[in-house]
């Protein structure tokens, strides 16, 4: 048994603006599975495979407060494709962000609702990922989140240090799920999360049992209105255990 990602959920002011936005970015397609949500995936894609991590927008009036501690690389292929690419989100509504990040290849920046992404400067190990090349979590011990994360997925772990450790679907595809340490603590309930999904034929709750006994937790919070379970990983970030699909 063993979950993969899916997508990753972001909450949203208005999903459905926000959801242009993304889908103009990385030219994927729009559907709506219910009012105030919002979903985006590659254009002919069959969900779910390891070749995309598709986004769930779901309206929420919280406002954004702190930086998130999940967010996305866009890959580039060339100097000219970054900045291109800038550009173009420029013109989509995006603004350049400082996360205090200095005098880095990458340009950080922010969507119209604040929540900050990077577009990378061309890197060979991010030639074949698509449009976004990782999903990046903050975190205090990168190796910790290797090895709950890499035992919660049937993920394989690419590269553990001190201070990054990055791992990717066992087939090789799609984006990288990457882990940065930093010293910024976790404040309230992250804005953008991850989605897991059991394969077809799994017991969810056994799947459940699984996790919690790597090391997941209950956010404690009453859940008896959703069809889904939320979860908690070792450094306290939420994530979502959906149906088997």
């Amino acid at each position: 048994m063993a979950t993969r990602l899916v997508q990753i959920n972001m909450k949203a002011r208005d999903d459905a603006a926000l959801g242009r936005f993304w889908a103009e970015a990385l030219g994927w397609g729009i559907d709506h599975e219910a009012p105030g949500v919002t979903n985006l995936e590659p254009v002919g894609f069959a969900y779910p495979a390891p070749a995309a991590v598709c986004i769930d927008l779901v309206v929420s009036e919280e406002p954004k407060t702190v930086k998130n501690r999940v967010h996305l690389d866009l890959a580039t292929t060339s100097d000219a494709h970054q900045a291109e690419l800038v550009a173009r989100l420029t013109d989509l509504g995006a603004t350049l962000a400082d996360v205090g990040q200095g005098d880095v290849p990458w340009t950080v920046m922010a969507d119209p609702e604040g929540n900050e992404f990077c577009v990378l400067e061309p890197r060979e190990v991010y030639r074949d990922t698509g449009p976004i090349a990782a999903v990046v979590v903050d975190c205090a011990d990168p190796r910790g989140m290797a090895g709950f994360w890499g035992e919660a997925m049937d993920w394989t772990v690419h590269e553990v240090t001190d201070g990054f450790a990055s791992m990717r679907s066992a087939r090789g595809v799609g984006p990288y799920l990457e882990f940065i340490r930093t010293s910024d603590a976790k404040s309230g309930w992250n804005r953008v999360h991850l989605d897991v999904s059991p394969y077809r034929g799994d017991d969810p709750a056994a799947e459940e049992a699984r996790l919690r006994a790597l090391g997941a937790t209950d956010p404690g919070i009453d859940q008896s209105a959703i069809s889904w379970t939320i979860l908690v990983d070792p450094e306290g970030n939420e994530f979502c255990l959906l149906s088997p699909r």
